[in-house]
Formats: C-alpha cells, structure tokens, sequence
C-alpha cells in the first residue's frame, strides 16, 4: 500500500505527519511512503532526508493523491492558498488519517461522507491503556503544556526562580495550572523546572496524587464532587462546585502571577474559569495562557492566535503551541500514526475491524458508511449468584499429623520437667526455670524475624546482650562457691554478648552511613 504526505500551508501549521525515522518502521510494515515537496521544511526536515531513506518526493498535491491510496495529514483537507481544495481531490481509493473532531466538525464529515472514503479520526483514539501509543492528542498535548510555560515566561517581566544578587532580591513567581490532565502535568513540570512556586487545581479528585508527586500544591473546594468525566476528561461541574470554584480562584488571583489554563470538555465549547473581575483581581504584568483558545478559551477576553492585554495582563491565546516545537512534534506525531498503521495490520493485513476497540472508536467512515459516534459498550453481564451451603471445614492430614506430634512432644517434656523438679537441687531448678523462660522469649523475639531484616536487628538487640552480660556477670561468683560449670558460662554468656554489642554499633554506624550525604 502507498502513504501519501501532503504539505500543510495553513501559516500556523508547522508540523509533518511522518519523519524520516519512522518511514524506516513503516517500510517494515510494507508500506509505499510518498512525500509532497516541502512538506518537512518547516520542520527542519529537507526533501533530501526523505529521498535518503527511500521515500518519494512528488510535485504537487494532485500527483500525491493519484498516487497514494492512504493519506496522512496533521490537519483535515483545507483549501490551499493556489487555490486548489483537497476535498477535490478525494476518490473512493482514498483512506484520510487525520485529526477531524466529528462533534464540532459536522459539515466536512458530511463532505468526505460523499467521497465514500474511510475517514479515521486520531482525536478519536480511545484513551485507553492499549491505545496509549497511539494518542496523538496526548502528546501534543505534552508538548503544548510544556510550550506554555516558556510562552509564558518570555511574556512574564521577571525570574521564575527565586534570585538574590548584589543589585537586590527577587522572589519566585507563582504558577497556578487549571487543569491536570496531560497539558497541565507537563506544564507544572516545565514550571517546576524553571524554578516557580506551583499550584495546581482540577475538578478531578485522582489527579490530586499526580500533582503533588509533581512537587505542586493541589488546591481544593470543599465540596465533595466527582469531576471525572470518563476517559481522561472532566464533566461540567453543578453551579454548587464552581461557585466554590470560582471563589477559590478569586482568592489565587490575588497572588499568582501567571495562570496556565487547560480544561477542555469533549464535544463542547471550552468552560470559562477566569473570569474578567480575576484579571482585574491580578497584579499588572502577570501572564495568563489559555490552551483552550481554539474551543473558546477558558479565559474571559481571550483571542485564538492573538496576544491581548486586559487590566494589565497578558493573555495568550495561541492555538499552535505544539507546532512550534514542530521538530519533536512531528517525531511524535508520526510515531503515534506508526502504530496505528501497525494496529490496522499494516500494509499486508490492512482491514478495518470494527471488533477491534481501538480501531472502532476512531473510524468515522468506512467507505462512506457513517459509523460515528460508536456504540457504547455494555458492561458484561454478572453470572447469577447461586446460594450455596458453605462446606464444612476438612482437617489435613498434615495437619492432623502435626497436632499429634506437638501432644507427644508436651508430654515428654511435662515428664521431663516432671523428674527434673523432683530429684535436682534447688538451686539448679531456679536457674534451669531461668535457662528455660530465656530460650522461650528468644525464640519468640527472633525466630519470626525475616531473615532479610536480621542485620538491622543487631543494631537494636544491645539492650538484650546487656542484660544477658549482667546475668553473666553474677554467675562469675560460681568460681569461689563451687558452682565451676555455671561460672564458666557465665563467662561465655559475657564473651558472646560483647561481641554482640560490637557488631551492633559497627552494623549501626553502616546503616547511618547509608543516609548521609557526601
């Protein structure tokens, strides 16, 4: 099967669908790869590159759709400013590959409908587990975030780290990010990078635990409400929880001197979170990024593609974050579309399966079918409980075998002790009752001990060598009143205990060592 890669002439549009690295992969998986002139320019990718590694460097838009029978796009068919509009150019040979937002985006829909082409849709990619290496709309989100923070900081009239010098002291800027999805996690890292004091605020209570991790503090209402909208996205929230919401941001726009936004709702227009009287709130010069401009923007007063200033902030409402680190995006891009190609069996295997969860959540057209929005699966049904006596529980016979040799070996040592008390002295019984008690508190200190922690016991087993060496120590006096052999242990209790105490400090000193720097 043949690739084709146009050329993007939206002046915004930077990035290319495919790379020379990854047509490398592609022609594994079989496939024709088939290049516009120019169409990785802008990408720091020349025409040559391509050539280089086997790709086909073609003329013009007409030739590249004559010649590939699928076709990769970063953006949907537009009209080029020569005048030529690739709807035109679209038979019923033709797959498009391409980000299309069927919800918003009905009347091109209906346009390729016509074509009877199979249109796939990378922003509908289920955000599933599976579906990870494919989520475009995930890593350009990441780099978008990331994007926005240095966007911010060239706008910003200060350090974001912290600094002291001889010319005087200036404190770290506060970053607040709305929104810790995939944008807003990259831009508290970004932000954390540069040295900024971070919050960060989302509906959604799971993302709490991301944020700190990210050495950010999590901000909260106090309302008790779940945000979590399915598959990654948050839902609209009642007017309860964004009263308390918006009053939160009131108090944050006191201190805060750039505020990233990020929140998005799929399929409707992007939910406005800073308010004018906020801008009006925030100290002159502070910087607002607003990611959702191209939905409407979450930002009162935002312009997509512009940069404004509103009470003395600017807002910036570019559109095109993650086209202008077009080198990496376009790595990332075509190495997102590699393994769905790959997912779709690649050039040999080639099929739409709608069985197949991903694939079917991203086919908009199959040949002109409309199969957009995709059904919604039912969750599997329970198997029916049935009511059962509980079993009566069996004894092993191991266990039963167990049990008789723990009553055997009670009974020779009851008889034991038995004859032991009736014929030893007295003072032997005292001391062997003694012997006895310490093996049995022994063994239950140490016996249940895991092996892997019985270095780190020594350290904490000196208190007990040290009664041990005082016991020791009045046996001593068995020497002048005969009693030689209790002495002589005595003698060897206190040997063995010390060098117990040694090892115990060394073993200590080794494990503080462990924990010290330098």
């Amino acid at each position: 099967m043949k690739l084709g890669i146009p050329k993007a002439t939206n002046p915004l549009e930077r990035r290319v669908a495919t790379t020379p690295s990854v047509i490398k992969k592609l022609h594994k998986l079989g496939f024709t790869v088939f290049v516009e002139q120019g169409a990785g320019v802008r990408s720091n990718i020349s025409d040559q590159a391509y050539i280089d590694i086997g790709a086909h460097i073609v003329e013009s838009p007409q030739a590249l759709w004559d010649e590939a029978e699928i076709i990769l796009s970063v953006r949907p068919p537009e009209t080029r400013p020569d005048g030529t509009n690739e709807l035109d150019l679209f038979t019923d040979k033709h797959t498009l590959v391409t980000m299309v937002r069927p919800a918003t985006n009905e009347e091109l829909v209906t346009q390729l409908k016509a074509k009877d082409i199979t249109l796939i849709a990378l922003d509908c990619v289920p955000r599933i587990t599976r579906a990870q290496k494919m989520d475009v709309l995930s890593s350009m989100a990441n780099i978008a975030g990331y994007r926005a923070v240095v966007e911010a900081a060239n706008s910003y009239g200060g350090f974001f780290s912290g600094q002291m010098t001889a010319a005087g002291k200036s404190p770290p800027a506060k970053v607040l990010v709305i929104g810790a999805g995939v944008a807003g996690l990259a831009a508290i890292g970004a932000a954390r990078g540069l040295g900024a004091v971070v919050r960060a605020f989302d509906v959604r209570a799971a993302a709490g635990e991301q944020v700190m991790s990210m050495g950010a503090e999590f901000l909260q209402v106090d309302i008790d409400e779940s945000g979590d909208g399915g598959g990654g996205y948050a839902k609209t929230m009642s007017k309860e929880f964004i009263d308390a919401e918006m009053a939160l941001f009131r108090e944050q726009a006191k201190e805060v001197d750039v505020v990233i936004t990020t929140a998005l709702i799929p399929g409707k227009p992007a939910p406005k979170l800073w308010l004018k009287d906020m801008l009006e709130i925030m100290k002159d010069g502070s910087v607002v990024v607003d990611l959702a401009a191209e939905m409407g923007g979450n930002c009162e007063g935002c312009v997509a593609n512009e940069v404004v200033q509103v009470s003395g902030v600017h807002i910036i409402g570019y559109t095109d974050l993650a086209s202008r680190m077009s080198t990496v995006a376009s790595e990332f891009f075509a190495t997102n579309l590699f393994h769905l190609l790959d997912e779709f069996g690649g050039a040999e295997g080639w099929e739409v399966d709608l069985d197949n969860e991903v694939i079917r959540g991203c086919t908009v057209l199959n040949k002109g079918e409309m199969l957009w929005p995709p059904p919604r699966k039912a969750p599997p049904p329970k198997p029916p409980v049935e009511a059962t006596p509980a079993p009566e529980p069996e004894v092993k016979a191991a266990e039963k075998q167990e049990g008789g040799y723990q009553l055997w070996l009670g009974l020779v040592l009851a008889v034991i002790f038995a004859v032991i008390g009736m014929n030893a002295p007295s003072d032997f019984v005292e001391q062997f009752s003694i012997f006895v008690l310490s093996c049995f508190i022994g063994w239950q200190v140490i016996w249940n001990v895991s092996h892997s922690l019985h270095t780190p016991l020594m350290a904490v087993t000196n208190a007990i060598s040290g009664i041990i060496i005082v016991g020791g120590m009045l046996q001593l006096g068995g020497f002048d009143d005969g009693h030689t052999v209790a002495a002589v242990l005595g003698a060897l209790a206190i040997l063995f205990a010390s060098i117990n105490i040694a090892g115990g400090f060394l073993v200590t000193q080794r494990m503080l060592k462990m924990f010290r720097k330098g």
